[in-house]
């Protein structure tokens, strides 16, 4: 049979004896808050990252004004691979507090063609296959009188080639004044959304 020790019954006697004390309770709640904050900053700064999709330019793979999650470890050890979905400064903000969500396209090195709407890598003659696409892309959009889904780009070693997958209605790299995502501005891989709707993203 199991005996309480004396010393821990009369410790456990005396705690039960002990008064509410408003300060401590305080206390004790300040160090749970503070705990919690510190443990989410650490998470938001090394581990996740978390963005909003204000716009339909990644539709249907992100739906207007949705909430995503990505991961700050993906790219510790690997690299940005086409296709994956990114977070990243977008390259036209000088002050770096815009972030921006697109798909990867172009690699390091590539050459990045745009022809008709259509996309192919380093003189393909069949185009990428693009099953995330939200409509068959315009065959010619006029911008700066520059016809944008009819050039070629040449991505820069340790650069990216970014575009929304909803194209004929997203602001991405064919717009860009500095067209290539670098990869030290690659914030993270985006792997699901929360808000409104959870769902994988791919």
């Amino acid at each position: 049979m199991f005996h309480r020790n004396d010393s821990d019954q009369k410790k456990k006697e005396q705690e039960e004896k002990e008064p509410f004390s408003l300060k401590k309770e305080i206390i004790s709640w300040i160090q749970i808050i503070v705990a919690a904050v510190v443990i989410a900053f650490v998470l938001n700064t090394c581990i996740i990252a978390n963005s909003y999709v204000p716009t339909g330019s990644m539709i249907p793979t992100i739906p207007l004004k949705t909430r995503v999650i990505g991961s700050r470890l993906s790219y510790l050890a690997d690299e940005p691979e086409r296709g994956d979905v990114v977070i990243f400064y977008y390259p036209d903000d000088p002050e770096q507090k815009t972030f921006y969500v697109k798909r990867v396209i172009g690699l390091p090195g590539e050459t990045v063609t745009l022809k008709e709407g259509k996309v192919y890598i380093n003189d393909s003659e069949t185009p990428l296959e693009e099953p995330y696409l939200a409509e068959p892309v315009h065959p010619t959009e006029m911008y700066n009188n520059e016809d944008v889904n009819n050039a070629v780009y040449q991505v820069p070693e340790g650069c990216y080639f970014m575009m929304g997958d909803n194209r004929n209605h997203s602001l991405d790299a064919r717009f860009w004044v500095n067209t290539y995502v670098p990869k030290d501005k690659i914030i993270a891989k985006v792997l699901f959304s929360y808000f409104p709707k959870l769902k994988l993203i791919e």
